[in-house]
């Protein structure tokens, strides 16, 4: 992907990995619009930036339903579309009300894939396009603790698997981006509860889960969008957990592979 002139659109952009992608993405020559509800750091950000900001809430439905629309018809077509955008939820699975179980899912597993489903059309028809997606170590490996956030993610990584088939030969790129720990203010967070606390600090000390920047996954993010790399796995270390978890969809790719797919990946599609 040249990422040159080119349009990226980061959900979740205001803080953290998202303000570091889109800092990135900007000095690779790419120009951006920035997606959040936080509506002061992202407008602040935007202007430096030179993007456009997108207040929008994405456990919103309807929000979601018309963002694709709304980018494009004030900034043009999407070329990289980010799923950067995601909540946590850190107790215990029976402890977390119903209603904090249904917005980690919709943020984290129902906003990607709809927001996916609108930004494809337009980039099958011009024939090319990258989409990434945030993952986590969770999605490959279960925590006590992260129950609901981890199952979000390891369906994130059953979609991009998915969709990797249907687009075979299409132009559009995937990447799936799985950070372990990551200096932001989620991590934080995680590591201030009673509850998990006590887990996280026995990892640490068995160098485990060395904590990375933003900055870092950010860099590693912009150069696999422009190689057309697959995957950002941090921490290497961990590399066994990842392809553990990868190679039952490495095995169906293979058994089917030189399988007609229909029309699902083909220009025009509507």
């Amino acid at each position: 992907m040249e990422l040159k002139g080119a349009h990226v659109v980061i959900t979740g952009a205001s803080r953290g990995i998202g303000e570091a992608m889109a800092r990135r993405f900007v000095e690779a020559g790419a120009r951006v619009s920035l997606v959040a509800r936080s509506a002061a750091a992202l407008e602040a950000l935007a202007t430096e930036l030179g993007g456009t900001a997108f207040v929008a809430d994405l456990s919103d439905a309807e929000q979601v339903d018309g963002l694709v629309a709304r980018v494009e018809a004030q900034a043009g077509p999407v070329d990289v579309w980010v799923n950067n955008a995601g909540v946590e939820n850190t107790s215990w699975f029976l402890h977390d009300p119903v209603e904090r179980l249904r917005e980690v899912v919709r943020v984290n597993l129902e906003a990607p894939a709809v927001l996916t489903r609108a930004v494809l059309p337009g980039m099958l028809q011009r024939g090319k396009g990258s989409v990434v997606f945030l993952s986590s170590l969770a999605g490959s490996a279960s925590f006590p603790g992260l129950a609901t956030y981890g199952a979000t993610k390891a369906a994130v990584n059953n979609l991009v698997g998915a969709l990797r088939q249907e687009l075979k030969g299409s132009g559009v790129h995937l990447t799936l981006v799985a950070p372990g720990p990551t200096d932001t203010q989620m991590w934080d967070h995680l590591e201030a509860q009673q509850e998990y606390g006590p887990m996280l600090r026995r990892l640490r000390r068995l160098q485990m889960l060395p904590k990375k920047t933003p900055d870092l996954i950010a860099r590693r993010t912009v150069a696999a969008v422009a190689r057309d790399r697959r995957h950002v796995r941090t921490p290497r270390r961990l590399s066994i957990t990842f392809w553990l978890n990868e190679a039952p969809r490495r095995i169906s790719e293979a058994l089917l592979a030189g399988v007609p797919m229909g029309s699902a990946a083909r220009p025009g599609v509507d």
